[in-house]
Formats: structure tokens, sequence, C-alpha cells
């Protein structure tokens, strides 16, 4: 071999070995994408069947969920409320499955957990939840979880601030005809609204990215939506840096987008005596995928 062929060959040697190098790298630095198991309103209950509302049926469900999920080395899942239908009498069964998860279990109170609680104050406790309202990290993400509970006949107590503000809010609706001023709806207070545009602009300031949950929806306006969804969308329109709110309550699930922000209403468990409902999202630097099982619809989400 002439030794110009030599030196060819090994410089296209070297630039074989540079690129094998530096794509390995490269590699090794795509992150992995945040993966959340997704669970809406088992709403299990002791209790006969009504109409499509299977209620034992959801712990064989939430079983098949919590197995899936082991599989798939979740980061973390998270209930969008109505473990129970009927209060907390019949929570022990629910969290005996949820236990049995690998990762964190992250849930937020929906209208059916306020079922003849002892104590409504405190009753996220019960549910093992640090607040009824909270937040957390993981990643470049920020996650929110909010209660709209907060202001509703249901989880107030007559005489209260909260019980005269949740009146006002429900009257108001009423004289505009609202379809949403209905008894298992709820709103959030206006220290949770000032608590949620505080995280908000504390996730922006560190460029993280933000997914928030709710158990009633904000969007579109179909009756299920939380009674002040119009104040709440106020504050969140102003943050570009919200990539979705996922939220249940609405068994049927739903899809709008808001000023640009995905309002994603995840299909209940608790429907049918066979389908189940759950889903694994995962997110990217670019865009959302859920992964629907059973009746939950399957989404890929692009950020613009």
């Amino acid at each position: 071999m002439k030794n110009k062929e030599i030196l060819n060959f090994k410089l296209l040697l070297l630039c074989f070995l540079f690129s094998v190098l530096y794509f390995n790298s490269d590699a090794q630095h795509v992150k992995k994408p945040v993966q959340i198991g997704l669970i809406a309103d088992p709403q299990y209950a002791e209790k006969e069947v009504s109409g499509s509302r299977y209620y034992r049926k959801s712990l064989l469900k939430l079983d098949t969920a919590v197995s899936v999920f082991n599989k798939a080395s979740l980061d973390f899942s998270v209930v969008m409320g109505d473990f129970v239908d009927q209060g907390i009498k019949d929570l022990p069964a629910v969290m005996s499955r949820l236990e049995k998860l690998k990762s964190p279990v992250y849930g937020l109170l929906g209208n059916h957990d306020y079922v003849d609680a002892p104590d409504k104050d405190s009753l996220f406790l019960q549910f093992r939840m640090p607040s009824s309202y909270y937040k957390w990290d993981v990643g470049n993400w920020t996650f929110i979880i909010l209660n709209t509970n907060e202001l509703s006949k249901y989880a107030s107590t007559e005489g209260t601030a909260a019980f005269e503000d949740w009146n006002r809010l429900n009257t108001n609706l009423k004289n505009q005809e609202r379809k949403n001023a209905a008894p298992w709806n709820g709103g959030i207070s206006t220290a949770q609204l000032s608590w949620l545009q505080k995280q908000l602009a504390e996730a922006e300031a560190a460029s993280r990215d933000i997914i928030i949950f709710t158990h009633h929806p904000l969007f579109p306006e179909n009756g299920f939506e939380a009674l002040n969804n119009r104040e709440i969308l106020a504050v969140m329109e102003k943050h570009p840096h919200i990539r979705a709110v996922i939220s249940g309550h609405h068994h049927e699930g739903n899809f709008a987008q808001y000023k640009g922000i995905p309002m994603i209403t995840l299909e209940g468990m608790i429907e049918t005596e066979s389908q189940n409902a759950y889903g694994i999202m995962r997110l990217f630097s670019d865009r959302i995928e859920i992964e629907g099982n059973g009746r939950l619809t399957s989404r890929i989400l692009k950020f613009e």
C-alpha cells in the first residue's frame, strides 16, 4: 500500500472513530422523558351497578393499571380525584391497590371524596396528600395540583367564609344562566388563585415547563367545568410555559385548546363493566405523548 493510500486510510479510520464517539456521547446526553401514570375517577364503592357505573369493578381495573405501571418504570402516577364514590369508608380498598405502585403516587380530591367527610379541611390527609393543593418538580418540569372543590357546598361548612364565598359565586352563575352552577361542581379561593400565580411565576423564572392537574375541567364549558374557571384561565393564559391541563370529573372525556393550552379531560375508570381507562403520559422537550389503555384516548401534542 502506498504512503498516500495509508494516510487516507488512517484519516478515514479517525473520522469513523470520531463519529462513533461523538454520537455515543450525544446519545448519553439525550434526556429520557418524564413518564407519568394517569388514572381518573375510579369512584369505587361497595354498591350495586348504577347505569354505566360498575363501582365494584374499579378494584380489578386498578389492579390492572398498577401492574402495567410497575412494568413501565414510571417517575410517578397521578389520580385525578374521586378515588371513591361515597367517601372515605371505602378508601382503604383503593389505597391498598395504589400502595403496590413501585413509584410515587400523587392525588387530588374529587367531589365524591368529600361525602360524609368528618373533617373537610383536613380530608387530604386521609388520601396521603401533603395539602389540598400543592406542587413538586421533576427534571425540568413543575407539576401543580389544584383543589377545585375548595368553594363548593359539599366541601365547606355553612356559616364559614368559604361557604359564603361559594354561595355568592354560585348565585352569580345562576343569574348568568351558566350550566356549571351545579351541586357537584366547585371552584378555588382567591388565596389559592394567588398561590397558583406565584407557582407559575417561579416556574417560568426557572425556565421550567408546567403541567397542571385539576379534578373539575376548566375548558370547554359544558356544565362540568369549575365554578370560577374563567378566573383561573385568565391567570393561566399569561403563562406560555403551561404545556397542558389534565382533569377528570367528566367521565366521557374531552379535549379542547384554550389560547394554545391543551385542556385534556381523562375518561373515567368507573364507567362500563369491562373496559378499563388509564394511561401513561410521556413528557419530552418538544411534545407530550399519552398512551391510552381501554377507553382512555391516546394523544400526541406538539409544543408550538
